[in-house]
């Protein structure tokens, strides 16, 4: 018999897709050994330009929406494109050291 669990699991693959489950899974067993998640910071220095940028993307509706909700259709959005295709979103990550979608603190 198949545990409650594993067909969440399975229902996450089809709904999602298996790269974005699998990524889930490993923050999740990671957040329950207590590891915090390693944030890439680059050594070059944070520019005007970079702050301007970060700016626009505090200002985006989609990407407030994503870090006021923490769920829905504009978090799963901004979580999958923040990294590979929006400028926008790098940037905030550089100048705030956090992503885009992650809740502000406070």
């Amino acid at each position: 018999m198949l545990n409650r669990s594993y067909l969440v699991t399975i229902r996450l693959v089809k709904e999602v897709g298996a790269a974005t489950a699998n990524y889930g899974a490993r923050l999740a067993a990671a957040a329950a050994r207590g590891v915090e998640r390693k944030r890439r910071v680059s050594g070059s220095p944070i520019t005007d330009k970079d702050r301007e940028m970060a700016q626009r993307c505090v200002e985006c509706p989609v990407c407030s929406s994503a870090r006021r909700n923490q769920r829905g259709l504009a978090f799963w959005f901004v979580k999958l494109i923040e990294g590979g295709l929006c400028p926008y979103c790098k940037a905030y990550e550089r100048v705030y050291g956090r992503k885009a979608h992650e809740a502000t603190p406070g």
